[in-house]
């Protein structure tokens, strides 16, 4: 085997290491994430909204105005809300 071959193999066994390390840190990360999670219902909050915040918090102010229109509209188009939108 030359040893551009042994190079290539031994990159090659670096990255899947490496994501083997990660993977795991991943892995680690979501138990950590489901534990904090528990603790917070075991304390009476509502997961399933704790999670709506979260997912909130990620976007900003205009993207989260834009999908309340879009979500406002569609409601008040099936009859679950009484005002239209406004915009």
């Amino acid at each position: 085997m030359s040893d551009a071959h042994g190079v290539a193999r031994d990159q090659l066994r670096a990255f899947v290491e490496r994501i083997e390390r990660l993977e795991e840190e991943k892995k680690t990360i979501a138990d950590d994430i489901k534990d904090v999670y528990g603790e917070a219902k075991g304390t009476g909050f509502d997961t399933k909204i704790l999670k709506k915040v979260i997912a909130l918090r990620k976007k900003d102010d205009q993207e989260r105005m834009e999908e309340d229109l879009i979500l406002d509209t569609y409601l008040h188009a099936l009859g679950m809300i009484d005002s239209p939108p406004e915009g």
